[in-house]
């Protein structure tokens, strides 16, 4: 039998709960890291184990407002097909730049309030 892909961390079984916390507060139309992700969970480098959380996420949770630290967009398979997560983050103002990356100096969320991305 082998272990399974994304195991629950020994000890901190409530991670991925506090990543599904911190990513339901992401505001639409702005967007976090992975690594943001982790550390506002408790776990600041547990970004890998992040991704792990989201593949397993309930259904309704904004997973695609997380991406990689440089704004690059998840694996064309995880949101089922190439572009669902940039159209997902277009229909919500998100801006991109030219190479296909998110603009995270226009948009990146600080993981405080609400705030207006106008």
């Amino acid at each position: 039998m082998s272990p399974p892909l994304c195991p629950v961390t020994p000890g901190r079984p409530d991670f991925f709960t506090a990543v599904y916390a911190v990513v339901a507060r992401i505001p639409a139309g702005q967007v976090a890291t992975y690594g943001l992700v982790a550390f506002l969970a408790g776990r600041p480098r547990a970004s890998r184990i992040v991704g792990c959380a989201l593949a397993r996420a309930p259904e309704g949770l904004p997973c695609h407002r997380v991406l990689y630290r440089d704004g690059g967009l998840s694996p064309a398979d995880v949101f089922g097909g190439t572009g669902i997560q940039r159209l997902l983050l277009e229909g919500e103002g998100v801006p991109f730049l030219p190479d296909g990356r998110v603009d995270l100096s226009r948009c990146l969320w600080d993981g405080g309030e609400e705030r207006s991305t106008l």
